[in-house]
């Protein structure tokens, strides 16, 4: 195995699974049936925009630690009326929460994660999602991790240190034998501090085609088209 890797835990919202579509589309209809328009790709990204302040409130102790579908409740209410989508009623907003749990995977990931599942390359999730919506994401999305990690296993959310050891941990690997794998440099910076050896999967679309791509960091152990051929790296 290449770098010696036993294990790979992958980062979700963006590096597996296209969460703008996804969200836009769920708005979307979810409007339609509310009979309320508005630009929905701008309301996804401002929902998501509010994803790392309320990360860094809760690990700076200015907030309680919450779930992350709490979070993204609080976040929603904020943009709905900062759009003037205030007729949204709560089961719609329920729901709309619900979304992060269906978002569809990028076309590369389940294939690629077949070939990592026929290696002895253990993968898994480790997401600022709960376990809960971890697993429904992956059994809709066709995502065939072997394991479900979560920073809500420590209470805390990345890029805190105790996320990514605590998946070596209960991995029983070490962590420079642990691969973690993100479209997001700076998840990636972290965990490399946590020891861990990284892998950089270049996502420009995740923000849209208009959005400018975010180059390969030149710190990383391994850069990969995609997950198949990150999975053809590690096999």
């Amino acid at each position: 195995m290449s770098l010696g890797i036993e294990a790979a835990v992958f980062d979700v919202f963006g590096t597996m699974t296209d969460w703008r579509s996804s969200v836009t589309g769920e708005l979307a209809s979810a409007g339609r049936r509310a009979g309320l328009d508005a630009d929905w790709p701008a309301v996804a990204d401002a929902w998501r925009r509010r994803y790392r302040p309320a990360l860094r409130a809760v690990l700076s102790g200015e907030t309680p630690y919450r779930p992350l579908d709490e979070l993204h409740r609080t976040m929603l209410d904020e943009v709905l009326a900062e759009f003037g989508l205030d007729a949204f009623g709560e089961e719609e907003r329920r729901e709309l929460v619900r979304a992060w749990h269906r978002l569809r995977a990028w076309p590369d990931a389940p294939p690629g994660l077949e070939l990592l599942h026929a290696s002895k390359v253990i993968s898994a999730t480790l997401s600022n999602g709960g376990v809960g919506l971890l697993t429904r994401l992956a059994k809709q999305a066709g995502l065939r991790f072997d394991c479900v990690l979560s920073a809500e296993l420590v209470r805390s959310y990345k890029p805190d240190p105790r996320v990514y050891l605590t998946a070596a941990e209960l991995l029983q690997v070490e962590p420079r034998r642990l691969l973690m794998v993100a479209c997001h440099p700076d998840d990636l910076a972290a965990a490399a501090r946590a020891g861990l050896r990284t892998a950089f999967v270049p996502r420009p679309l995740e923000w849209g085609s208009e959005a400018t791509p975010v180059p390969a960091p030149p710190d990383v152990d391994l850069v990969a088209d995609d997950i198949v051929d990150l999975a053809r790296l590690l096999t």
